[in-house]
């Protein structure tokens, strides 16, 4: 064939123009994909990060409360000894009670706050990445839609989800 019989190129669809548009799509969806991939990561390592600290909190919250129970009952000791009728005047269970209620009250307050950390950081699903992929799934379905309209209607074939 010579070059005067050729085929003349289409007008419409210049082929260079559907490979460049092709791969540029193709390299903005991974990056999509690569950006929603530390989306969640972040996210989990947030929540992690949350729970950790909620564990480190509880952990300090039952050393509190086992060391209060130690004065507890080391105070009843005592005072077991007080009531005793060997006893003498001794009164040094006050001290210990007294002891027993602070870590009690400071036991409290770390299981409180161990609670609320666990509480918000629990389950670590990445619920910003999740949304975000399913906002991007329906633009590219809506635009997708919308090429398929304008080319001249739907075959009725359906997009996967």
């Amino acid at each position: 064939m010579s070059d005067t019989q050729q085929a003349p190129p289409r007008r419409d669809q210049p082929p260079q123009n559907i490979a460049t548009a092709i791969t540029e799509v193709s390299e903005r969806a991974s990056l999509l994909v690569r950006e929603e991939i530390e989306l969640a990561k972040a996210e989990v390592t947030e929540k992690i990060t949350k729970l950790a600290r909620g564990a480190v909190v509880a952990g300090a919250a039952g050393i509190f409360l086992v060391v209060a129970l130690i004065f507890v009952l080391n105070g009843f000791a005592w005072l077991l000894y007080y009531e005793l009728p060997i006893g003498g005047t001794f009164t040094y269970f006050w001290g210990f009670f007294a002891m027993a209620l602070i870590l009690l009250v400071l036991g409290i307050i770390a299981g409180l706050l161990a609670h609320r950390l666990v509480r918000k950081s629990s389950p670590p699903v990445p619920n910003m990445a999740i949304e975000e992929a399913r906002r991007i799934r329906e633009t590219v379905s809506s635009s997708a839609e919308h090429t398929t309209d304008a080319k001249g209607g739907s075959d009725g074939a359906a997009l996967p989800r």
